[in-house]
């Protein structure tokens, strides 16, 4: 997907039975993974006057929702027959592992219905809504 701004908007919802400290990885974790698989989705860096180096940020606001566990899976199901909104999904699994090989062989072995969601990233046209 190529982001543009005055087409396109982003969201992040996240699971409202979440602690803080949870609930922030989780939308670190998306955001990190949004920057990464959305083109022109971060603008370039920035220098100050006395030229201390600003990366990138993002060109839109990003809301950050509260939702409920069958709400996110609704959300998901409904995104992945939606070919214009990327949806970035992000589980409990991954949340409990502890490196990225024991998620991988986690993941692989799990069938998407059984994996838990905790947030989900959305990038879609301002037109469009998963609700």
């Amino acid at each position: 997907m190529n982001f543009d701004a005055a087409t396109h908007k982003c969201v992040i919802v996240v699971d409202k039975e979440l602690g803080l400290g949870h609930a922030a990885n989780a939308v670190s974790v998306i955001g990190v993974s949004m920057g990464r698989s959305v083109e022109n989705l971060v603008g370039p860096d920035m220098r100050s006057q006395d030229n201390v180096n600003y990366p990138g940020v993002i060109y839109t606001p990003l809301p950050i929702l509260l939702s409920s566990k069958e709400k996110l899976r609704e959300i998901l199901v409904k995104t992945l027959e939606e070919d214009e909104i990327h949806n970035i999904p992000f589980s409990a699994l991954a949340q409990s592992c502890r490196t990225y090989q024991e998620y991988e062989e986690r993941m692989s072995a799990a069938d998407s219905s059984s994996i838990e969601l905790v947030a989900i990233g959305l990038v879609g046209s301002k037109k469009r809504s998963p609700s």
